[in-house]
């Protein structure tokens, strides 16, 4: 049966895109937390909040990021890292006692249906207002914001791929037989791809059998599906693949390994990830997690971030030169032909779909 399974491209209103808040606007008081008041000075013991991450950048993120909100809030920040699925299973099980978890959209939907997140109070988080639209509830407004909007789009060499590439529908290129990754559908952009190849396909909805029968076509040339970035970039690198879709932010990666890497928007679109962040049901430390994403949501924070190429801002308000801008996704106009999928649906097929690419691709 055919059901319409993804949103199309996303429409977005210049006037909504802005950074700090849905409720009314603290103080300003100089650079802090991007127009929110500075807390007062605090005494006694530090308020100890437990925050889920995934771990890369931790140097920046320690210096940047974490130092100045302890010291501004009296806070003692402790993390537990890994990969999605490793931390939001110890949240399910009970092993973790996180306050505040960073997921991509694909898998804190998965959080909002196992009833792990505690709503939270948009008053509390000013800086709201000064996002795009879509990164304010992008999965309701009772939960979380997205931090941070990438862009999955290909990346190849032109050398050894032997072509240009401009359309998703290049990647089923005879020239990339054998020279070609696409990721797993069990990793985060796994469904993008299932949607892509509808949309070569011909599909204007999403249309599962005719997006496997073209993924089908392709498994000859594919020469792994990756799981895990880290994947791609080494074979990348040691000229085992030419080209594949992967997420722009690690893009400078590929490029240090082979100078003449592209990426490239392919013409029907690239994808949107969008990296949330959610405080966890029963959390002592609710009101000190929200003021934490107020403050990972300032200017201050999303500029520093997006200078130093750790993540895509979502906060309007900075403004960057195009060569900060490289290897970022960036900008109102760029954000807004972004195609999102429907995570909603997307978990409730991803079984279905997972065992169908189990059988029908990789088998």
């Amino acid at each position: 049966m055919k059901k319409r399974m993804f949103q199309g491209l996303l429409s977005l209103t210049v006037a909504g895109l802005a950074l700090t808040g849905c409720g009314a606007p603290a103080k300003e008081q100089g650079n802090t937390a991007g127009g929110a008041a500075p807390a007062p000075a605090q005494k006694g013991e530090p308020t100890k909040l437990v925050i889920s991450t995934w771990g890369f950048s931790d140097d920046f993120f320690k210096k940047e990021v974490y130092a100045p909100f302890e010291k501004e809030h009296n806070v003692q920040i402790v993390l537990e890292t890994g990969n999605n699925a490793e931390r939001l299973n110890k949240v399910k099980q009970g092993s973790s006692s996180v306050d505040l978890i960073y997921l991509s959209d694909y898998y804190a939907q998965q959080g909002i249906e196992a009833g792990l997140f505690d709503k939270i109070d948009r008053s509390r988080i000013p800086n709201l207002k000064d996002i795009y639209d879509v990164a304010k509830a992008p999965l309701g407004e009772d939960y979380g914001p997205a931090y941070t909007i990438g862009q999955l789009g290909i990346a190849y060499s032109p050398k050894a791929a032997g072509k240009e590439i401009k359309s998703w529908s290049d990647l089923w290129s005879p020239e990339l037989t054998k020279k070609l990754t696409l990721p797993n559908i069990t990793s985060t952009s796994g469904p993008m791809i299932l949607d892509a190849a509808s949309v070569v396909a011909g599909s204007t909805t999403f249309n599962a059998d005719q997006a496997f029968a073209k993924i089908k076509e392709l498994n000859k040339g594919v020469v792994k599906y990756y799981s895990q970035t880290s994947e791609f970039v080494n074979m990348y690198a040691q000229g085992e693949i030419a080209a594949g879709p992967i997420m722009e932010m690690y893009v400078k990666d590929l490029k240090a390994a082979v100078p003449d890497t592209k990426f490239i928007t392919p013409q029907e679109g690239g994808y949107a990830i969008m990296n949330t962040v959610n405080v966890i049901k029963g959390s002592k430390s609710k009101q000190v997690a929200e003021d934490f994403i107020n403050w990972h949501l300032s200017k201050e924070v999303q500029e520093k971030s997006a200078k130093a190429k750790v993540d895509s801002p979502v906060n309007t308000t900075l403004k960057l030169t195009p060569e900060e801008a490289t290897g970022i996704t960036y900008g109102a106009d760029v954000v807004s032909k972004l195609r999102k999928l429907d995570m909603k649906a997307v978990n409730q097929n991803l079984k279905s779909w997972i065992d169908r690419w189990n059988r029908e691709v990789t088998q």
